[in-house]
């Protein structure tokens, strides 16, 4: 089994038996297969303008085509897929940010329950792992669990935690954790925020004080806006994301319960409609079960020979 196939096992699931049931007994693409590419990838949760831009380029296709295979089929919806993924231009790296500045600093961004939190913990025990010499900050506090769960996880991964008390000024926060991976040395910095949408007006002075603070320290801080986003929730996920690219500039993106749900598709979507990467995603609870994100691999295995088969 490979590295995605357990995190698009559902998702792949979906969407071949309502594509097989449309084939059966078919040798060539007519209306009703179209027809049924679209409802299979609207119930993937790939959203309906991203569904619409697969549909229409594969309808040109067979329209010149006049003929073609499943086997032709599949490919040229891998490909369209592949082309909708590949928004930096860049290959799968094995590593998604930036090493060489010193020290990095990922400003990590994501509504409550999405699993912000842990996806700290996970990139600071995978950079850890690494060698590299971690400092997490704890500037979501407005919620006193959310500090005690990155306390967890920092211990856990044994990197350092700068933290104040709950309803400190979040922004103080991320100054002095800066200010102390600076001293430090450190390679990397991860600042957790406050996972809160009622107010976007709220979130985007906040976000903002956040950024200005950190480069009174290092003036091109943050290198990365990482927003976490939860696959199971669909389409909620994809509202979540169009909200906080309209409160800060974000850069890339981790997604996280990929291995439960069958709306896999929604990272097609996000990818496709905000334009920004997926750097990161999450195929379970275990501390290395956050992967960097292939996306030839992916598509790979949401179309794999064997299913293509069946």
């Amino acid at each position: 089994m490979g590295l995605f196939d357990k995190g698009v096992q559902k998702t792949k699931e979906g969407f071949f038996q309502r594509l097989s049931r449309a084939v059966v007994g078919k040798s060539k693409v007519d209306d009703d297969i179209l027809d049924a590419i679209e409802e299979a990838l609207v119930a993937s949760d790939m959203g309906v303008d991203t569904t619409l831009k697969i549909v229409d380029s594969l309808q040109e296709r067979v329209g010149k085509d006049k003929y073609m295979s499943m086997d032709e089929l599949v490919g040229l919806l891998r490909d369209e897929i592949g082309k909708l993924l590949d928004v930096d231009g860049e290959s799968s790296p094995s590593e998604p940010f930036d090493l060489d500045r010193k020290p990095m600093v990922v400003m990590v961004v994501g509504v409550n329950g999405v699993g912000k939190t842990t996806t700290i913990g996970k990139l600071a025990s995978r950079y850890k792992s690494m060698g590299k010499k971690v400092v997490v900050g704890a500037a979501d506090t407005f919620r006193a669990a959310a500090v005690d769960q990155l306390v967890i996880w920092a211990e856990r991964a044994g990197v350092d935690i700068v933290k104040q008390g709950m309803g400190a000024d979040p922004a103080s926060v991320a100054f002095d954790t800066v200010k102390s991976a600076v001293a430090k040395d450190a390679d990397v910095v991860l600042i957790d925020t406050a996972g809160r949408l009622h107010n976007r007006i709220d979130l985007m002075n906040e976000l903002t004080k956040i950024r200005n603070v950190m480069r009174k320290v290092i003036p091109d801080a943050p290198h990365e806006v990482l927003l976490v986003l939860d696959a199971s929730t669909g389409q909620n996920a994809f509202q979540q994301a169009k909200e906080f690219s309209r409160a800060t500039d974000i850069t890339s993106l981790a997604v996280t319960k990929l291995d439960g749900t069958a709306k896999g598709g929604v990272v097609i979507g996000i990818v496709d409609q905000l334009k920004v990467p997926v750097k990161f995603i999450g195929i379970g609870e275990g501390v290395d079960d956050l992967k960097v994100f292939d996306k030839k691999e992916f598509v790979n295995s949401l179309f794999s020979k064997e299913d293509i088969e069946k």
